[in-house]
């Protein structure tokens, strides 16, 4: 028989350790080899790329990758994406226009005027090498990507499922002895199971207002246009900034999804006839409670779109859906820039 090897059985601790905030844990990781502590490892340089992607789009997330050359050569990856033994507790990061958080993942918000017209930069030093130079990677924005605004009516609730009806008790035991025979007792019926509960309607899908204008001029390429949107519904607005070459933005109003009728109670079993001369009856069976009806699907919300003359071109990166409701109005206006 093959036992665990010692560095196994530390590993296996280690990592329940870990699981519930055991401290010194990157200690421990240290001294077993699956991490390196960069106060005692010599450093000659550092670089930082998003091997993911050159960009980001509004609303993405994306793993950095740090990679720290020793003197001799030897190429060290960060923990996390990049599948290394360099802690990201031992660099520090600091970014403008994008966000990084301590296991270095940058995020951008979702609201493009924090990005519009901008570059996002990250910088990573090593604190206890102070003479290594930094290292910096500018981090572009992309609007080529899937949007996607969901206002869709709310998901009914689902009915109660019906209670199973009581099991009859079996009847008395009666005698079979030849001298002196007396019949079983009969099985009492089952009851009957309660019927299911109907599931409840779903939401109405709101009504919802699209706005859509061509970026201005001084903040693009001319041969390479950005649309700005805006979406609104109820008390909520939401903007986007879209590259109709390969964006697009899909907006949903559908009515919600009626909730699942409930089930049905099963029925009792009857109770047993008693063993006697004769047997007595079984009981009758309890019928089955009725399952519940499904509730029924919310009206779609009506879309209506206000759009400049100028994007008429691009109305195909625009997808709307409102099923169960009217279908879509688009209307042609001069549209100013929203932002």
């Amino acid at each position: 028989m093959c036992l665990p090897g010692k560095n196994t059985i530390w590993l296996a601790w280690l990592s329940g350790a870990c699981l519930i905030g055991f401290s010194g844990c990157s200690a421990m990781k240290v001294k077993l080899g699956v991490r390196v502590d960069l106060t005692q490892t010599p450093v000659s340089s550092i670089e930082v790329s998003l091997p993911k992607g050159p960009g980001i789009a509004p609303g993405q997330k994306s793993p950095l990758v740090v990679q720290v050359t020793q003197p001799d050569g030897k190429v060290l990856q960060t923990e996390g994406q990049g599948g290394g033994k360099v802690q990201w507790k031992d660099l520090k990061v600091t970014a403008a226009v994008v966000a990084v958080n301590q296991k270095g993942v940058i995020s951008l918000a979702k609201d493009p005027r924090v990005s519009d017209g901008k570059v996002g930069h990250v910088t990573v030093t090593v604190p206890s090498h102070p003479d290594i130079h930094a290292a910096n990677l500018d981090i572009p924005f992309r609007y080529d990507v899937v949007f996607v605004s969901n206002f869709s009516g709310t998901r009914g609730t689902d009915g109660l499922n019906g209670q199973d009806g009581m099991d009859g008790l079996s009847g008395t035991m009666g005698s079979i002895d030849p001298n002196s025979p007396s019949p079983g007792g009969d099985g009492t019926n089952g009851t009957d199971g309660s019927n299911g509960q109907d599931g409840s309607p779903g939401g109405d899908g709101p009504s919802v207002d699209l706005r859509v204008t061509l970026q201005p001029a001084n903040l693009q390429s001319p041969d390479h246009p950005l649309l700005q949107v805006s979406v609104s519904a109820k008390t909520k607005r939401k903007l986007y900034l879209i590259d109709p070459h390969g964006g697009s933005l899909t907006v949903v109003a559908d009515g919600g999804q009626g909730g699942s009728g409930g089930r049905g109670g099963r029925g009792g079993r009857g109770g047993s006839g008693g063993i006697g001369t004769p047997n007595g009856r079984d009981g009758m069976n309890g019928s089955d409670g009725r399952s519940g009806f499904d509730g029924s699907a919310g009206k779609g919300g009506l879309i209506a779109v206000t759009y400049d003359p100028q994007v008429k071109p691009y109305l195909s990166f625009l997808h709307l859906s409102s099923r169960y409701g009217p279908a879509p109005l688009y209307k042609e206006a001069p549209v100013p820039a929203l932002w």
